[in-house]
């Protein structure tokens, strides 16, 4: 089966007040990972699936993050840049980079988290005239998030409740169609939650349960935990 192209969307916004003092001068983004930025590292996996272009948000210390990825040629890939003056958090930042992303279901990838599923077989999960807006990739609950974030029932994705759920991974797909009563929002920070809860309650967010690795590389220990298994 051919794969029609698909854009991907790194978040890469974020202060990183976590990793401080690392962050005070550097994005997080691009800390290193055993010799290499862990947000290069993100772009060698997309370019590997096949996709060709990528956007990423920036505010802080965006200018950095611009000046080591250049256009993307380096990679084998285009990349765009979404610009915010000040973080506008995970679907403020979507909202923002439409205007990038196109018509067509985007990959989205938080860049300071590390999974090793399989980029290229994720890129299947939004077939065409499906109903469905968004496609969650969900983990087991790490130690400093034991409650979760959602529940998974027979594929679809729904709100935990009173319930200990799954933890969102950060690695998604999503139909731009997802963000359409939400783009006069244009310019406001809000969480990406907010996008997801109705969509959820309406059956169009499907999901599945990844058991592979994955890490959220929000402190310097787990900075430090995925270099020594990637180093």
């Amino acid at each position: 089966m051919t794969v029609a192209p698909m854009k991907a969307m790194i978040l890469a916004a974020g202060l990183g007040t976590r990793m401080r003092p690392l962050t005070d001068h550097c994005p997080k983004p691009l800390l290193d990972v055993a010799g290499e930025p862990l947000i290069v590292r993100h772009l060698r996996r997309l370019a590997a699936a096949g996709f060709t272009d990528v956007v990423i948000n920036t505010a802080h210390l965006g200018h950095l993050i611009e000046q080591r990825l250049g256009d993307g040629a380096a990679f084998g890939l285009r990349i765009a840049y979404s610009r915010e003056a000040a973080p506008l958090e995970t679907a403020g930042g979507i909202v923002n980079a439409l205007p990038l992303l196109g018509d067509a279901p985007f990959l989205l990838l938080n860049g300071d988290i590390w999974c090793d599923r399989d980029l290229a077989g994720l890129r299947t999960q939004l077939p065409d005239g499906d109903t469905t807006l968004a496609h969650l990739v969900l983990v087991d609950n790490p130690p400093h998030h034991p409650q979760g974030d959602f529940l998974l029932q027979d594929g679809r994705v729904q709100p935990r409740g009173e319930h200990s759920g799954l933890t969102f991974s950060g690695l998604s797909l999503m139909h731009p169609r997802l963000f359409d009563g939400w783009r006069s929002r244009a310019g406001e920070a809000f969480p990406l939650r907010e996008v997801l809860l109705p969509a959820m309650a309406a059956g169009q967010v499907s999901g599945e349960h990844y058991r592979g690795y994955w890490l959220d590389v929000g402190t310097p220990a787990r900075l430090e935990e995925l270099a020594a298994r990637l180093g």
